[in-house]
């Protein structure tokens, strides 16, 4: 029975390929990055605005912090929610700030909008549904809860595959928490262990009302084209949607592309028209303008050193920018640039895999070593996952080791007592620095389900700011502290025995995982 669960995914119809173009590259501006700006909204901020977060328990106490302060608007966006005191602690908070709400001002202005995975949100008897229901019933017209359903898992494939399996089609895995204007970025899911020992990544973007209109309007998005919670616990579509496994698939994912893509060309214009208005009376050498716009806003704002580009990919609705844009990063970084790339489950794309070893730049990959997995010590079947991504790491240290690139490209191993391991990300270095100019910071993993299965965004910073450079060095320092470099003895090691029937299966479940 184990081995039919572990294949039962190969059922699924093939995700068709999408080519795009490659993007053109544009040498002018501030800094050498401005060519994203013409796939995504650029989004120009005062470094004083990013703090970078380095712990489970600071990024549970800021989540707890926001909740409580917040006036208008509570936008949460993730895998699911847990079932814990932690998670019921969280719960509380928004109930007592929805009351406090309604008291102040008898009809509340505050808005609560949760978006989570459909599958993983169902999962047992108690779950993130249950967890909610009763904001829905005491609060139904400021609260909603939406659940995306991938709408490859449909037909015979839904019927046939049980609980935690389905997980493997397609999942809602964003992770966006904002609270007004205040902005989270994490690969954090909202469950105990992320407030705790499960290390991730954490960056507050605070008083920044266009990117958090702009992650409102996205989750708002695919809450459209998701099925609504409701109070009794059931779920249904809003009123003349397609349905994402009952309706017809190719009409479903049109709808879904066209309303994400309304979001980002929409802000992309709009910050388009904004940066040509400051240019323009810049060089008029009025800034009366932009100081009237500034106050309306509530103060004048400091001229921009950092730039933030929301970077989306839903590869089942045919939105493939995160892709592309990592993709150009990788192959654009020049010889002595210095690439940090993490990621708590190491299972690249090809893609990604031939353009690290076939390109200039200094590589230095931080995965997770079997014991701080997430996976490991699971039951059944899933407790095998860890010897999985053991395999994946084996084969691909070995082409490194063949084409003698050990140097260039390096292998460390997070290991940590106590703790599990889920950052992911990258830090750029250009030559000759000894901070980064960019990192990547969201809920993609770099590997074949970021790409193809999920729904994933995370952001791009770009800074010239030496603070908040130093910031990025210190958290990327922090995280490398904690590993070891992998060798070929590190593959002797007792821990790291591969059983056959692992090695057998992984080339055809690895894109699931």
């Amino acid at each position: 029975r184990s081995s039919w669960l572990l294949l039962a995914p190969l059922l699924t119809p093939p995700v068709p390929v999408i080519t795009t173009p490659p993007c053109s590259l544009c040498p002018e501006g501030a800094h050498r990055f401005q060519w994203i700006r013409n796939l995504v909204p650029e989004f120009g901020i005062s470094s004083s605005h990013v703090k970078v977060l380095s712990s489970p328990a600071e990024f549970y106490e800021l989540l707890k912090v926001q909740i409580k302060t917040a006036k208008q608007r509570v936008v949460m966006a993730s895998l699911y929610l847990g079932t814990g005191l932690l998670e019921q602690e969280l719960v509380d908070c928004l109930e007592e700030t929805l009351e406090k709400s309604l008291q102040a001002k008898g009809s509340s202005n505050l808005r609560v909008s949760i978006l989570l995975d459909y599958t993983r949100g169902s999962r047992g008897r108690k779950n993130s549904r249950t967890m909610l229901v009763p904001l829905l019933q005491r609060f139904p017209k400021q609260v909603r809860v939406s659940l995306f359903h991938t709408p490859n898992l449909r037909g015979l494939l839904r019927l046939l595959i049980p609980e935690r399996f389905n997980e493997t089609i397609g999942l809602q895995h964003i992770k966006v928490y904002l609270f007004d204007d205040n902005v989270i970025l994490s690969g954090a899911n909202l469950s105990d262990l992320y407030f705790t020992n499960r290390q991730d990544r954490y960056v507050l973007l605070q008083d920044s009302p266009e990117i958090a209109d702009f992650f409102t309007e996205l989750v708002d998005a695919i809450g459209d084209v998701s099925l609504q919670l409701q109070r009794d616990d059931t779920v249904q579509m809003m009123e003349g949607m397609v349905h994402p496994y009952q309706g017809d698939k190719m009409a479903y994912c049109e709808i879904a592309n066209r309303r994400v893509m309304e979001v980002i060309n929409s802000a992309r214009t709009r910050q388009e028209l904004l940066h040509a208005k400051t240019f323009h009376s810049s060089q008029e050498g009025s800034s009366l303008l932009s100081q009237q716009d500034s106050q309306a806003s509530g103060g004048l704002r400091p001229e921009p050193d950092t730039w933030i580009y929301p970077l989306i990919q839903m590869k089942p609705f045919g939105i493939q920018i995160d892709e592309m844009v990592t993709e150009t990063l990788l192959t654009e970084a020049e010889r002595d640039a210095r690439i940090y790339l993490t990621t708590g489950y190491f299972n690249l794309t090809q893609a990604y895999m031939d353009l690290i070893l076939g390109t200039r730049a200094e590589y230095h990959i931080l995965l997770a070593s079997p014991e701080v997995n997430g996976f490991f010590g699971a039951k059944g079947v899933a407790g095998a996952i860890p010897s999985a991504y053991v395999y994946i790491e084996h084969q691909f240290y070995s082409e490194v080791c063949c084409l003698h690139q050990q140097e260039r490209v390096q292998l460390q191993e997070y290991s940590r007592a106590g703790w599990t391991f889920h950052a992911k990300g990258l830090w750029l270095y250009l030559a000759g620095s000894d901070l980064p100019c960019l990192t990547l910071i969201g809920s993609p993993n770099f590997g074949y389900r970021s790409v193809h299965r999920d729904l994933e965004a995370q952001v791009a910073i770009v800074t010239e700011n030496k603070a908040l450079q130093q910031q990025l060095h210190r958290e990327q320092e922090q995280l490398y502290l904690c590993s070891g470099v992998v060798s070929s003895a590190t593959f002797e090691q007792p821990n790291r025995y591969v059983k056959l029937w692992v090695k057998l299966v992984t080339p055809l479940i690895k894109n699931f995982f």
